[in-house]
């Protein structure tokens, strides 16, 4: 299983490229899962439903299950990636939003207009930067608008 983070500023296009990456790679006929960090407050449920009181009863896990798909709520505090990765079915690639730290290997996208350096200048442990500009950086530069080759580097690591 190939494991490649995705980071960045900002509005740099994280998600734009994650799912870009998802298509070509899936196109390739590979087996691709994706995982998502955010700061930001999300509860997937609504107040009152029946899988809501179950969670708030003091169920560690809930699943919904629907004819075409379900959804696992696990209670548990900052999961990390080695965590996340026993989640998941098997897989040839696993995308992995918005971890900035970690010793996985990441790309970063960058683009000039967030008006922020590059990561990778203080981080050499990101191994390529996809970007819409020059980001002055001693990694590999991918071109931001060439999702293929992109998706070939993440398929050399």
């Amino acid at each position: 299983m190939i494991l490649m983070g995705i980071v960045g500023h900002k509005n740099a296009g994280k998600t734009t490229l994650t799912a870009a990456l998802v298509t070509e790679l899936t196109r390739r006929g590979l087996r691709v899962s994706t995982l998502k960090h955010t700061h930001h407050a999300v509860d997937l449920e609504t107040p009152g439903t029946d899988t809501h009181l179950h969670r708030m009863a003091g169920a560690q896990q809930v699943v919904l299950a629907t004819d075409r798909r379900l959804t696992l709520m696990e209670e548990a505090r900052a999961p990390g990636i080695a965590h996340l990765l026993t989640r998941l079915a098997p897989c040839d690639v696993v995308l992995a939003e918005g971890w900035k730290a970690g010793r996985h290997p990441r790309i970063e996208v960058w683009r000039p207009e967030t008006g922020r350096a590059p990561l990778a200048r203080n981080d050499p442990t990101i191994r390529a930067v996809a970007a819409a500009g020059d980001p002055e950086v001693t990694q590999n530069v991918l071109d931001l608008n060439d999702v293929a080759a992109i998706a070939d580097f993440v398929c050399s690591t």
